[in-house]
């Protein structure tokens, strides 16, 4: 008789959209990507070797923790260690050249970045800050924002984080006095900026699902599941108010039995306006993800 093998696909299945992917790549990290880094390091002073070296282990472990803990604020630190660690693996590669040593460590810090990216990580930390009988599940990131606005503000944290004590460690006083104070404020407004990114989300409650999305609203909005008449892809002429951010992907449609109040987020130095909608547009990571929770739910 064939083989059954669904209940090993069902298991794959289950550990890719978990957080063990990430955990994996991350974990092995230092033993892929560490010897181009240590090699990287070799010219350099004892002081900024010492630095140096701290602050990536540092760097390591807190990320290694924050993957067992899934919630929105690991996502952050999450989404700011992995390119960090792609940026310092391609440094890592120029300083030292084309070795072996180099193209593993470049590979291994691209896996582990793909895997913090992936939009099923997105879903397993943000779901981890969720409460009693919620799901949260999130939305894309406005196309606007990672053409510019999103790396700037993660170059403002790594910069920060970094310039000032490897230039205290080379005994640059003023510049490394300087670049420390700086850095600190650049790199709590880029935190603020990164996480507020990942605090974006749908939350399924037994009440119906609420837009939760500090980008686009001024206070969260409850759309009840009594006045939701459906919840799906938009139609291509929809007329309902847009709630994506201008976020790339499928945009699903809530339309609305009955009006209800929202207050979007307006230009800067233009007032915020109370609008009573009958359909909304919002922008999901994975649609399909969300139109079966609306659907187990009984939502539309």
């Amino acid at each position: 008789m064939p083989r059954d093998d669904a209940p090993v696909r069902a298991r794959l299945g289950a550990v890719a959209h978990s957080a063990w992917p990430v955990r994996l790549t991350w974990l092995v990290l230092p033993l892929l990507a560490g010897p181009a880094l240590g090699d990287a390091l070799g010219d350099a002073s004892r002081p900024v070797q010492v630095v140096a070296s701290v602050g990536l282990w540092a760097a390591w472990l807190a990320v290694l923790v924050a993957t067992m803990v899934p919630t929105t604020v690991s996502l952050t630190a999450l989404r700011i260690a992995a390119p960090g660690a792609v940026a310092a693996s391609l440094v890592a590669l120029g300083a030292t050249g084309a070795t072996a040593a180099g193209v593993v460590g470049v590979v291994a810090a691209l896996c582990a970045g793909l895997a913090a990216l992936a939009p099923e990580t997105a879903e397993v930390f943000v779901d981890g800050s969720s409460y009693g009988d919620e799901r949260r599940l999130p939305l894309r990131v406005p196309a606007a924002l990672l053409l510019g606005p999103a790396e700037l503000a993660w170059a403002a944290v790594a910069a920060g984080v970094c310039a000032g004590p490897l230039l205290l460690a080379a005994r640059q006083w003023v510049a490394g006095a300087v670049a420390l104070a700086v850095g600190a404020a650049a790199a709590v407004w880029g935190v603020r900026v990164l996480h507020a990114l990942a605090r974006r989300w749908l939350v399924f409650v037994p009440a119906g699902v609420v837009v939760h999305d500090p980008l686009t609203l001024v206070e969260p909005v409850l759309l009840r599941r009594a006045v939701v008449r459906s919840f799906g892809p938009a139609p291509a002429d929809t007329s309902a108010v847009d709630l994506t951010g201008g976020a790339s992907g499928l945009a699903l449609e809530a339309l609305l039995t009955d009006p209800v109040s929202v207050v979007p987020v307006a230009p800067r130095r233009t007032p915020t306006e109370l609008k009573d909608v009958t359909a909304v547009l919002v922008t999901p990571s994975r649609p399909g993800r969300v139109v079966a929770e609306a659907r187990r739910r009984r939502i539309g």
